[in-house]
Parts: C-alpha cells; sequence; structure tokens
C-alpha cells in the first residue's frame, strides 16, 4: 500500500489517512482504497446497481490515473464507493475528454467505524509501463472536501497533474 497526502490547503476531517494500491493484471488492473478516521462522519455514497456514471468526482470517490510511457495520453478511472464508475480518455492535459473503453468494472466497498475499504478490478485495456495516479476525494458530512494523492503539484489539487503520478507500473516479464 501507497500512503497518499492530504493537499495542503485542505482542513484536517474525520479523514485521517488514506492508502491505495494498484497491480497490473492480465485484462486491466486491480486496486485497494483505505480510508482511516471517523468513518461515520464522512459521506459516503450508497450502494447501487454498477454503471458508468459522470461526476462522481464531487463527493466521496476514488481516482486513477494511467499514463502509458512514450507519449502525452491518459486514462482515467473514477470509483465510487455506491459502485458506480467512470472512465476518461484524454489526448494530452485535460484535452479532448471522452469516455474511455471498459470491458468491466466490478467496486465492493465495506467499511467499519474507523475504516472504509473499497477494492475495484478493472477489466480495460492499460498498456504499460505506466506512471500511475493514486487518489481520493473524502466529502465529510458537513460538505468540506478533502484531496488526497501520491503527490501534488504547487498550487490548487490538480489531479490531472504529471506530478500526481509518482508510481511506476509494469507487469512481470
Amino acid at each position: 500500500m501507497h500512503t497518499l497526502v492530504l493537499h495542503p490547503a485542505c482542513k484536517p476531517g474525520p479523514t485521517t489517512a488514506v492508502s491505495a494500491s494498484v497491480e497490473p493484471t492480465a485484462d486491466g488492473c486491480a486496486a485497494e482504497f483505505r480510508l482511516h478516521g471517523e468513518i461515520g462522519k464522512i459521506k459516503v455514497p450508497e450502494h447501487a446497481a454498477s454503471m458508468r456514471e459522470d461526476f462522481l468526482w464531487k463527493t466521496t470517490c476514488f481516482e486513477i490515473f494511467w499514463q502509458p510511457d512514450g507519449g502525452d495520453w491518459y486514462r482515467e478511472f473514477n470509483l465510487s464507493p455506491s459502485s458506480k464508475w467512470a472512465c476518461y480518455d484524454f489526448d494530452d492535459f485535460r484535452l479532448n475528454s471522452r469516455d474511455g473503453p471498459v470491458g468491466a468494472i466490478e467496486v465492493a466497498c465495506t467499511h467499519s467505524a474507523n475504516e472504509l475499504v473499497m477494492r475495484a478490478n478493472i477489466s480495460s485495456e492499460l498498456h504499460d509501463p505506466a506512471q500511475v495516479a493514486l487518489n481520493a476525494i473524502v466529502e465529510d458530512l458537513d460538505g468540506n472536501i478533502q484531496f488526497w494523492a501520491l503527490a501534488f503539484p504547487d498550487g490548487k489539487p490538480e489531479f490531472h497533474s504529471d506530478i500526481c503520478r509518482k508510481l511506476r507500473v509494469e507487469r512481470g516479464v
């Protein structure tokens, strides 16, 4: 698991730590995100049918940005604890956003008073080696939002920045 850091402009809240991991699979990747803190004070979207949906990032959501070596193109996955998801392709930094191809995405979420765990199995063509970002957006019951990532560029929270893509992922030879 990799420790995510809270963006310096965010106020402290009920989430005290976030960690995440991603592993390439034969048909895509598998990811896990863990939130620690007072889970009862976090907005956790209610379980729903697994389907593509836009704007998941407006509340508690997890993200993966996958950029294969050798180009500017990248793929973004938004994964909600509800089991809803989204996938977008970009030609470059926020350029030409469009729905990305997905075979299937399975999201499972469990939580206790002090920990929320979300796991996702993603079937989507993901070239490697790649630079990957793992991010979390956490909204508390008062509407405050925290941004968590492996790293941030200076300034406002910007998950699309290549600075956030600190994890190198490569399938075994």
